[in-house]
C-alpha cells in the first residue's frame, strides 16, 4: 500500500545534509573508512522509516541520523556502531527483523541492533518486575558488547535534547529516569561530557525556573570571571611557553546542575559558590611514556607561582579512576584570594575524560584490548545479576549504590588492588573476595592492626580478612555494608539460612487462617505487615517461625473484615501501572462525581485545598508546600500524593512508574503548611529573642518547634513554622537574614 505524508523537497535536503555531516565527521576520525556500508545502512533506514514522523513533526529518520552523529563524533565510535545507530529503531518500529539486518549488514551489526531492541522503550517496562528484568537486560548486554550501551547513551542524549515536544508528565518520567540511571551510568563509563549534559537537560525540565535563574547568573558574572581567569592564567602561560610545551589552557565553568546541587546541599546562595570554574591545562605529547612526568613538571611550575592547598591535590595519573579518568588536580590561591582548581592532563587523557573508554579505541593497536577496571566492574554487575534482588526497586537502588559511588583503592596483603566505593568496610572487602569469605568473616587487619568488620577503609589501606568456620552471616551486617556485590551476596546467604524458619512461619500462618476461616488475601497480609512493622510476607513468616510474634484470637475480627474487603495494596513496590479508582469500602472525601471521574494523566492536575478537604495528600518524605515545584503520583487507591520534584522518593517514582505521574499546579489554597528553616550565625546576647520576635510578632507566623545549639560562638537553629506557601518562607528567610549576626537562613526539606 502506498504511504502518504512523504517528505517535502526541503525536508529531503535537510535529511541528506544531516547524514553528510555524519559522514564528514567519520572521515576525519582515525577509524578505518567503511563509507559504503554506512551509506547502505542510511538508505535502508530511510526507506524503512519512510512516511513516519516524530512527535515534533520532523521526519523520523532525523532521529537515527542524530544518534549516529552523537555515537560517532561525541563518543568516538566507528562504522559498525554508526550503522547500528542508523538502524536501531528499524526492528522495533517496522516489519523488518534482526535476521533481515543480519542478511544485509552482517552478524556484528545485527547483534548490536538486537541488543538495542532488547532494551528499547527506556529501561522500564509495564510492571515492577519487568523493570528490573529490563535493567538486567541492559547490563547483561553491556557485558556482552559495551557498544550497545554507548549507542543507547547517544539515543537517550538525543531524546533529552528534543524533550520539549513531549507531554509534561512524559518529560518528568524521562528526565527522572535519566537522572536516576543514565547520568550515573555515563559517569561510571567515563562519558563526562554526556553525563554533564544529561544532568543539565534533566534539571532544565524538572526545575525550569531555577535553571533559568542560575543560567542568567552565570552569564551576568562572565565578565568578572574572565578578568579573574586572565590575571591567574597569564603568569602560568609564560612558564608553559618557556617550557616549550604545545598546550591549550581554558576555564571550565561548573554545570548549572552542579552549581544548583552545591547550593542545595551546602544551603548557600549562588554568590557563595566560589569554585564556579576550574582551569584546565591540556598539553600535546607524542610519547605516552613522558605524559606523567610532564604533568608533574607543570604542577611544580605552578607551585612556584602560587600558594597551593595541601589537602586538595588529587593524583589521578598514578591511580586512575575506575572509569579510566586520568589527570593531576591541584588547588591554588589566585591573585584575588580565591581558591582555583587546576586540572593538568595530556590530550590523550583529555579525550578519555570526555569520551570515556571509546577514546581508547582511537589509540588501540592490533586486536588485543588490555584488562581494565571497567571489565572488573562489568564482572561485578554480572555477579549481581546472578543473585538478583526479588524486588525491583531494591534491585535498582542496590545497583545505584555502585553507579553513584566515589571510589577508594585498597590493597590485599599480596599487593593486589581492589577498587571500592567510598565508606566501604572490611566486610565489603571480604565479600568482594568471595561469598564464603564474607559469610565467615570475623574481623580484619588494616595496616597490620586488628579492626572490627564495620571498620571504614581509606585509600591506600592494606586489608587482610580474618575468617572462622563457626561464624555465620548476620542481618545487622547490612547496616555497614556499602557495595552492591556485598549486599547482594549477604541477602542471598541470609535467605538460604532463613528458608526453613520462613517455611515454618508460613505453615503457622496458613493454619491460623484455616482455623478461623479467613481467606488469604493481600489485604489480610498488608494488615498484619502494618501491625508488626514488616515490609513483606517473608519477614512476617520469619517472625512467626522464630516465635517472636504470635497470631492471637483478637486479630480474627479485623482480619475477616480485611479478607472480605476489596481494598487494594498501596505498597509502592507492587503498584500496577494502570490507574485504579478508589475502593468503594473506603469513605472517600470526594463527591461521587469526582470519584467516578478518572484522572487524565496527560492534563495538568489542579491541586485544591479548602475547608471541605483536598484532592491531594502531601508526601511526608519531602513535605512540599504551595508554591513549590511539585509533581503528583497516583496511588493504588486513586489518591494523588504530591512530592517535590527533586525528592529522592519521587526520583525513584519517575524512573519506575512514569505512567502514574501527573503534571500539577497549585490552585488557591486556604490551609496552613509546615516548613522547616535552618538558621546559622554568630552568637550574641539576645539573638534568640530577636529571632522569635521577628517571626512571631512582626510576621505573625506560628512557630511549632525550635531547636538551637551554640558551639564556639557559632549558633545553629532549626525551626518548624506554619505558613501559607513558599513565598512566605522566602520572605521569612529574607527578614531573618537582616538580624545582626545571622549569616544564613534557608529552608530545608
Amino acid at each position: 500500500m502506498a504511504q502518504e505524508n512523504f517528505t517535502t523537497p526541503e525536508e529531503d535536503k535537510m535529511i541528506d545534509d544531516a547524514f553528510n555531516e555524519v559522514l564528514e565527521g567519520y572521515l576525519k576520525s582515525n577509524h578505518r573508512k567503511k563509507v559504503e556500508i554506512i551509506k547502505r545502512a542510511y538508505n535502508f533506514a530511510k526507506d524503512a522509516h519512510k512516511g513516519i514522523r516524530r512527535r515534533s513533526g520532523e521526519p523520523y529518520i532525523m532521529h537515527p541520523i542524530a544518534v549516529a552523529k552523537i555515537a560517532s563524533q561525541e563518543i568516538g565510535l566507528g562504522s559498525t556502531s554508526i550503522c547500528a545507530a542508523l538502524l536501531h529503531d528499524v526492528v522495533e518500529d517496522t516489519d523488518y527483523t534482526v535476521e533481515d539486518i543480519e542478511q544485509h549488514f552482517g552478524k556484528k551489526i545485527a547483534q548490536l541492533v538486537a541488543g538495542l531492541t532488547k532494551i528499547s522503550g527506556g529501561i522500564f517496562g509495564a510492571q515492577a518486575s519487568a523493570q528490573a528484568e529490563n535493567f538486567r537486560k541492559l547490563l547483561l548486554t553491556m557485558s556482552e558488547d559495551i557498544r550497545v550501551v554507548l549507542i543507547k547513551m547517544a539515543d537517550r542524549l538525543h531524546n533529552m535534547r528534543t524533550l520539549g515536544s513531549m507531554a509534561p508528565n512524559k518529560q518528568y518520567k524521562i528526565a527522572g529516569e535519566t537522572l536516576y540511571i543514565y547520568a550515573p551510568l555515563a559517569h561510571r563509563l567515563g562519558l563526562f561530557a554526556i553525563k554533564t549534559e544529561l544532568e543539565d537537560l534533566a534539571f532544565k525540565y524538572e526545575h525550569p525556573e531555577a535553571y533559568r535563574k542560575i543560567s542568567e547568573q552565570i552569564k551576568q558574572t562572565e565578565q568578572t570571571r574572565t578578568a579573574e581567569y586572565e590575571d591567574f592564567a597569564m603568569p602560568i602561560r609564560r612558564i608553559l611557553d618557556n617550557m616549550g610545551l604545545k598546550y591549550t589552557m581554558k576555564a571550565r565553568v561548573k554545570s548549572v546542575y552542579s552549581i544548583w546541587n552545591k547550593m542545595e546541599t551546602k544551603h548557600i546562595p549562588f554568590e557563595e559558590v566560589y569554585d564556579l570554574y576550574a582551569v584546565r591545562i591540556i598539553f600535546d605529547c607524542e610519547d605516552a611514556s613522558k605524559e606523567k612526568a610532564i604533568c608533574w613538571q607543570i604542577y611544580g611550575a605552578i607551585n612556584e607561582l602560587y600558594r597551593f592547598h595541601p589537602d586538595r591535590t588529587r593524583n589521578w595519573i598514578g591511580n586512575p579512576k575506575a572509569n579510566g579518568y586520568q589527570a593531576l588536580h591541584m588547588t591554588a590561591m589566585g591573585p584575588d584570594g580565591n581558591w582555583i582548581e587546576v586540572q593538568i592532563r595530556s590530550r590523550h587523557m583529555d579525550e578519555i575524560a570526555e569520551k570515556g573508554f571509546a577514546a581508547h579505541w582511537k589509540y588501540k593497536i592490533g586486536e588485543g584490548d588490555e584488562e581494565s577496571e571497567l571489565n572488573a566492574w562489568l564482572r561485578t554487575i554480572k555477579d549481581i545479576l546472578d543473585n538478583p534482588e526479588p524486588n525491583a526497586i531494591d534491585f535498582l537502588d542496590t545497583l545505584k549504590l555502585n553507579l553513584f559511588a566515589s571510589e577508594i583503592v585498597v590493597f590485599t596483603p599480596k599487593g593486589e588492588l581492589i577498587t571500592l566505593p567510598n565508606n566501604a568496610t572490611v566486610l565489603d572487602v571480604a565479600f568482594d573476595l568471595h561469598s564464603q569469605i564474607g559469610c565467615h568473616c570475623i574481623a580484619g587487619k588494616v595496616n597490620h592492626k586488628l579492626v572490627p568488620l564495620s571498620q571504614k577503609l581509606r585509600s591506600g589501606d592494606q586489608v587482610e580478612v580474618l575468617t572462622s568456620q563457626s561464624q555465620n552471616p548476620k542481618e545487622e551486617w547490612m547496616e555497614f555494608l556499602v557495595t552492591a556485590k556485598a549486599k547482594t551476596r549477604l541477602r542471598s546467604a541470609l535467605r538460604k539460612m532463613q528458608q526453613p524458619v520462613i517455611a515454618k512461619g508460613k505453615e503457622i500462618f496458613n493454619k491460623f487462617l484455616e482455623l478461623h476461616e479467613i481467606t488469604d488475601t493481600n489485604e489480610v497480609v498488608t494488615k498484619l505487615q502494618g501491625m508488626y512493622r514488616v515490609s513483606n510476607r517473608d519477614e512476617l513468616y520469619l517472625l512467626l517461625g522464630r516465635e517472636e510474634i504470635v497470631l492471637s484470637d483478637y486479630l480474627v475480627k479485623a482480619l475477616k473484615k480485611q479478607s472480605s474487603s476489596k481494598g487494594l495494596l498501596s505498597k509502592i513496590l507492587r503498584l500496577p501501572l494502570a490507574v485504579v479508582p478508589k475502593s468503594k469500602d473506603k469513605e472517600p472525601q470526594e463527591t461521587a462525581e469526582e470519584q467516578a471521574a478518572p484522572i487524565n494523566t496527560k492534563e495538568t492536575y489542579h491541586l485544591r485545598y479548602d475547608e471541605t478537604g483536598s484532592n491531594f495528600r502531601l508526601a511526608e518524605c519531602c513535605s512540599p508546600i504551595p508554591g513549590d515545584n511539585v509533581l503528583g503520583f497516583i496511588e493504588d487507591s486513586g489518591e494523588v500524593v504530591v512530592h517535590s520534584v527533586d525528592c529522592p522518593r519521587a526520583l525513584a517514582l519517575k524512573a519506575g512508574f512514569g505512567q502514574r505521574l501527573l503534571s500539577t499546579c497549585w490552585d488557591a489554597t486556604n490551609g496552613k503548611f509546615l516548613a522547616h528553616i535552618h538558621v546559622e550565625g554568630i552568637d550574641r546576647f539576645g539573638i534568640l529573642q530577636e529571632l522569635i520576635q521577628t517571626i512571631s510578632t512582626h510576621m505573625s507566623i506560628n512557630i511549632r518547634s525550635l531547636h538551637i545549639v551554640t558551639e564556639n560562638e557559632v549558633f545553629r537553629c532549626d525551626l518548624t513554622v506554619l505558613v501559607d506557601d513558599s513565598g512566605v518562607v522566602t520572605e521569612l528567610c529574607s527578614q531573618v537574614k537582616r538580624i545582626e549576626g545571622v549569616r544564613h537562613a534557608t529552608r530545608i526539606h
